[in-house]
């Protein structure tokens, strides 16, 4: 029996600041695309259906008895609502005011955020904050197209009493709840339709909605709709009378279990939109079935934009657990490595127990074997794309690169398939290029693939490090994401070619040890001095002072040793509260630029000369700027700067007079 309840003043609430400013943007934005309240809506009951089976393997008197586990759509034009009613796992009031009026799960202040971004990049009214709505998980909202005002009436499974819930919102600020009566688990969403939204109570409307966008909801979507019949057991002349009939609108077959011959790339896409509450269609697709020791089915998307929480340490995982057509789970994190985070899809197997707990995924040998099958499909589906459809490749890669990337690091095992699919910034060509196409590049002699690792492309092409490569005409590949440096060390090699960073102080370039520049030894005499001066004045700021064979036209810069870490990742890892200590980093001098010349000559007529001490510094401070690095004592840098500045334009002024 339904709780009961009579004369309860209804509890007055207000919408979080953020859930106000997402209800404006949904009912002043998106007004011409309405008709996305009933996909999210039917998605939402879809979910809510799932989970109510999947406790019920385990909690048997959660379905209450005659519940059909279905979603309705009950049009009402006489009293102007549309209502749609699903038989799933329902919420408690608690439920009620934290899932539709707070943003604790709806995600609304990262929603507001990427429409606020959006909107300054130029984006169309309305346009691109449609396929937010999905993506943030605000897709109840959405009722708010069509509806001025909008009431839930929700049972708990499993609540006590069988007591029942109403939330009301006209969108103005603020909700009410109060206790309701329903008959069985469940939510009903009655929307109150504004005047230029009744079209949406015409049947043939709403199923032609319900076939576009919901028809491979795995669940029946009966539509109530009229019909004129005589009365069961009338006589054959006795007047026809209006009858209320339920009627099955989507086809309810599992898209997944349907034969690929049969199905358009409009099937897929419309089931991967439901499936992952996306607007946009998948960027591409693979569906497979593995038959021999397990028997399982999958489907698996990737998508065209990468969501707002894809670098969450917390992320869900997108593929869902099912086994023999039930719903199992949507959070499986064991069938799918963390590098693969950004896949959609469901896999379906036959060989897992229906009552599959999380402690038995963890020790499962077949989820191991269908975890290897994911990624072999998902790398062959990058394989593919990257060959058939390089522009997609490309829209990919920006969007995703930097997680698959990851997989270099933490999957030995995929290493060498992987090492065929990133791509990088190059000092050669304009765009993406591949190791493959690097090495088809490189000129004879070249025995190395050199990379430069840094925080941005415009700050690695500009380091004084690539000097000797450039002059050797060597390409150098940009590596400006978090994860290259652990990526690549993870690589290590390529096509036979070690992978070289040009930061490192043992730079190897071919030619040098067999041939050293004329002069050298006696360079390296003539500057021992000086060298020794620069490690004094330094001290420990660095861990020692060398001759630089890299560097063309750059009177110094800074390495680093065997061991240590870039500068701009020790500085990324400390903004993340990670204890790193500091490297201390090599300075090697261009012992052919004309200022280092001028030092030498300096500190062989006085080598205590204040000016030698100054010029030092700035030097190395100089050298911290060029690689990104703050200085300790930027107010007395400007000094010395303006200082030369001063002496500098002094000696100019009477040349200039003369």
């Amino acid at each position: 029996m339904a709780a009961t309840t009579e004369h309860v003043s209804p509890e007055q609430f207000q919408f979080q600041a953020e859930v106000n400013q997402v209800l404006g943007l949904v009912i002043n934005s998106l007004y011409s695309n309405k008709e996305i309240f009933l996909r999210e809506l039917i998605s939402n009951a879809s979910d809510a259906i799932d989970k109510l089976k999947y406790r019920a393997l385990t909690q048997h008197d959660l379905v209450t008895e005659g519940a059909p586990l279905e979603i309705r759509i009950l049009p009402d034009a006489e009293a102007g609502t549309l209502t749609l009613e699903d038989f799933g796992v329902g919420m408690t009031r608690d439920e009620l005011i934290e899932n539709l009026g707070t943003i604790a799960h709806s995600g609304t202040r990262r929603f507001l955020e990427a429409a606020r971004e959006q909107a300054g990049a130029g984006a169309g009214e309305g346009g691109d904050a449609l396929g937010l709505i999905g993506q943030f998980g605000v897709g109840f909202y959405s009722a708010y197209l069509v509806a001025d005002r909008v009431e839930v009436v929700s049972r708990a499974a499993g609540a006590e009493g069988g007591q029942a819930y109403r939330w009301s919102s006209d969108a103005k600020g603020g909700f009410t709840v109060t206790p309701a009566e329903r008959e069985h688990q469940g939510t009903s969403i009655v929307l109150h339709l504004k005047d230029d939204a009744k079209d949406f109570l015409d049947a043939w409307k709403l199923k032609d909605l319900v076939r576009r966008y919901s028809d491979y909801v795995s669940h029946p979507i009966k539509l109530q709709e009229e019909r004129w019949e005589r009365p069961e057991g009338a006589a054959e002349d006795a007047e026809a009378e209006k009858q209320l009939v339920l009627e099955q609108a989507n086809r309810g077959k599992a898209l997944w279990q349907r034969p690929k011959g049969e199905l358009k790339d409009e099937d897929y896409q419309e089931f991967y939109k439901h499936l992952g509450h996306d607007w946009e269609a998948p960027l591409a697709w693979t569906h497979f079935k593995v038959e021999g020791v397990q028997l399982f089915t999958g489907v698996l998307f990737l998508p065209r934009k990468a969501p707002f929480d894809l670098y969450d340490p917390n992320k869900r995982r997108g593929v869902r657990l099912y086994v023999k057509r039930v719903f199992i789970m949507d959070d499986c994190e064991e069938l799918v490595p963390q590098w693969l985070r950004f896949l959609r899809g469901l896999i379906d197997s036959d060989d897992l127990p229906l009552n599959v707990s999380r402690e038995l995924l963890q020790d499962s040998t077949v989820l191991r074997s269908i975890r290897k099958q994911i990624v072999k499909k998902a790398l062959d589906l990058l394989d593919e794309l990257a060959k058939d459809r390089p522009d997609d490749y490309r829209l990919f890669w920006e969007q995703f690169g930097p997680v698959l990337k990851e997989g270099l690091h933490f999957a030995p095992e995929s290493r060498d398939r992987l090492a065929k699919l990133v791509r990088f910034r190059s000092s050669k060509v304009d765009g993406l290029t591949s190791l493959a196409e690097y090495v088809e590049r490189m000129p004879e002699g070249q025995d190395a693939i050199y990379y430069i690792v840094g925080g941005s492309e415009k700050a690695v092409a500009a380091s004084p490090h690539l000097e000797a490569l450039r002059s050797k005409g060597y390409e150098v590949l940009y590596m400006t994401d978090p994860i290259d440096e652990w990526a690549v060390e993870g690589l290590s090699t390529f096509d036979d070619k070690r992978l070289v960073s040009a930061l490192k102080a043992d730079l190897p370039l071919e030619g040098q040890d067999e041939a050293k520049d004329e002069g050298e030894d006696q360079r390296k005499d003539e500057l021992a001095g000086l060298l020794a001066k620069f490690e004094q004045v330094l001290g420990e700021q660095v861990a020692k002072v060398q001759l630089s064979k890299r560097l063309t036209s750059s009177p110094t810069c800074l390495v680093v040793p065997e061991g240590g870490l870039p500068a701009h990742l020790e500085r990324m890892l400390r903004m993340n509260q990670q204890d790193v200590p500091a490297t201390k980093r090599i300075l090697e001098l261009n012992p052919k630029h004309p200022l280092v010349e001028s030092l030498r000559k300096l500190h062989a007529d006085d080598a205590d000369a204040p000016q030698l001490t100054e010029w030092i510094e700035v030097l190395y401070d100089q050298s911290l700027l060029a690689e990104g690095s703050p200085i300790d004592d930027p107010a007395r840098f400007a000094q010395r700067v303006t200082k030369l500045l001063e002496e500098a334009a002094a000696l100019a002024v009477p040349k200039a007079e003369a």
